[in-house]
């Protein structure tokens, strides 16, 4: 793996463990509709301004369309709003360790779409070992800061949801040869429109205008939703659908830290430990199987002649 995908891996982390934090805060002032509409519409318009400033342009196709409705529908408008629902009353910090918990459905929805056809011994303990670290990171047992049960129902379908999408965008849009770029903008918007479906029935509450919230939205719509988007499809082209899921794993620590220091959400040495079990997690899972020995042929007695190959000319 090149230094240049480690490092798309580390910003992406970072970027995407400062989530929670973002989302907490703006639920301050915004509901989760509202926020996720206009998180997704400046993502959306960032993503496709870049793009068409490189001359660059949308996909086009019904199929293509339908896909990215589904990988919307999966990736971003269902799991963001149930995210940003659960945040009301619970944590970051558990919101963060739930979401860690991803690679595990898209290991499950690849299965499903017929792209793993097994699960390996090395997948198989990088998951166990994840799941013990980000339950330590968040340790929900030591404190009431973890949030009631519908808080914690809420993070785990979306959970399911954001890992279902890896599959199902590793399957149907990353083979079709349209630059990442615009597949992040073509999703984006369109996850931009279902959430304006929805807004007349979830998102008229009203708004508390606060500064901290504000910006914090801002930083969600450009930051987190626009460059990581981009960044997000960068690592399924190149590292496949499960591999780039477990970016979940490091941003679990960032997330968890960030809540401590900004939200003074607990904070001990669990989280080191856990910090080092995901770590180690996100190694096993990037881990491909050794490629099979090919047998040596057989060494002919010092004795014989050397064979005598066809064709050739003797010297």
């Amino acid at each position: 793996m090149s230094k240049a995908t480690y490092a798309r891996l580390a910003a992406l982390s970072l970027i995407w463990g400062s989530v929670f934090l973002w989302i907490k805060v703006s639920g301050y002032g915004f509901s989760p509709v509202q926020m996720v509409l206009i998180r997704l519409a400046m993502g959306a318009l960032v993503i496709v301004a870049i793009g068409y400033a490189r001359g660059l342009r949308l996909p086009k196709g019904a199929a293509t369309w339908g896909h990215l409705t589904v990988a919307a529908l999966l990736g971003n408008a269902v799991p963001w709003t149930l995210y940003a629902e659960g945040e009301r009353h619970g944590s970051s910090s558990v919101a963060a360790v739930v979401n860690g918990s991803a690679p595990i459905w898209t290991l499950a929805a690849a299965l499903l779409l017929g792209q793993e056809k097994r699960i390996t011994g090395a997948k198989a303990a990088g998951v166990l070992l994840a799941l013990g670290g980000t339950a330590l990171i968040a340790s929900p047992w030591s404190g009431s800061e973890s949030g009631d049960g519908t808080s914690l129902l809420c993070f785990v379908l979306g959970s399911v949801s954001f890992g279902s999408s890896f599959a199902y965008m590793g399957k149907f849009l990353v083979k079709r040869g349209i630059p990442p770029l615009m597949l992040a903008g073509g999703q984006l918007s369109t996850a931009t429109v279902l959430m304006l479906l929805a807004f007349p029935f979830l998102g008229l509450q009203g708004v508390t205008w606060r500064t901290d919230s504000v910006l914090s939205l801002v930083v969600l719509g450009v930051l987190c939703t626009g460059v990581a988007a981009l960044l997000n499809f960068e690592l399924i082209i190149k590292d496949g659908a499960t591999v780039a899921s477990t970016v979940t794993y490091l941003m679990t620590a960032v997330a968890v830290v960030l809540g401590a220091v900004a939200l003074h959400e607990p904070l001990g040495w669990t989280v080191w430990v856990g910090a080092v079990a995901v770590l180690a997690a996100t190694g096993l899972l990037r881990r491909k199987p050794a490629p099979k020995a090919e047998p040596r042929p057989e060494q002919q007695p010092s004795s014989a002649p050397p064979a005598r190959v066809s064709g050739a000319s003797a010297d």
